[in-house]
């Protein structure tokens, strides 16, 4: 894994996904994960570019105005490090990301964030598809319990399995935290 060329993705981390309005969650140490990837990123003075979801949707948590629509904690930018705003599930569409890290010439991507089985999902399958050498970081990203079209309940851990699954080889590869942090040193 060669990260000399590359910016690290930080994907909707944001507080609104707290609300229990999404329902049960897995990996609770996701936002720990994602700190931890976050200060090796700085301290290595490798790029970090940050993408808010601002939802359209009136009831949800992400809509912009609301306390729910801002960075968690451990994922706050640092000044400097630009932000990306978007109202749909790909951190490429309506913004600026891919001319800029170009013109950067960034061709390796590591992204963490929320969740998995949609905006995760969503941007890392592009950036693949766009050429980007895509590691996603599989313990830095949780996502919910969510119906499946049977209507069965399939638990947050089962989803962000199957999101992972999908990803795994055709657009990306699966690393986790540990993994990723030795290979950085």
């Amino acid at each position: 894994m060669d990260l000399s060329r590359a910016a690290l993705l930080v994907v909707d981390v944001q507080t609104g996904f707290d609300d229990p309005f999404w329902g049960q969650r897995n990996n609770p140490d996701a936002e720990a994960n994602i700190a931890r990837v976050i200060a090796e990123w700085r301290k290595a003075k490798r790029p970090v570019f940050h993408i808010l979801h601002d939802s359209l949707s009136p009831q949800s948590p992400l809509r912009p105005g609301t306390p729910g629509n801002m960075p968690k904690a451990e994922a706050q930018p640092s000044e400097g490090e630009p932000i990306y705003r978007k109202n749909v599930n790909s951190a490429f569409i309506g913004t600026t990301l891919e001319q800029d890290l170009r013109a950067q010439g960034i061709e390796v991507l590591v992204v963490v964030g929320l969740t998995t089985n949609h905006c995760v999902s969503t941007t890392v399958r592009m950036a693949g598809n766009l050429g980007f050498d895509t590691y996603l970081v599989s313990d830095a990203t949780a996502t919910f319990d969510r119906a499946g079209i049977d209507g069965r309940s399939r638990p947050a851990a089962e989803v962000h399995a199957a999101a992972l699954s999908d990803l795994q080889g055709e657009f990306a590869t699966l690393v986790d935290t540990a993994a990723l942090l030795r290979a950085a040193d």
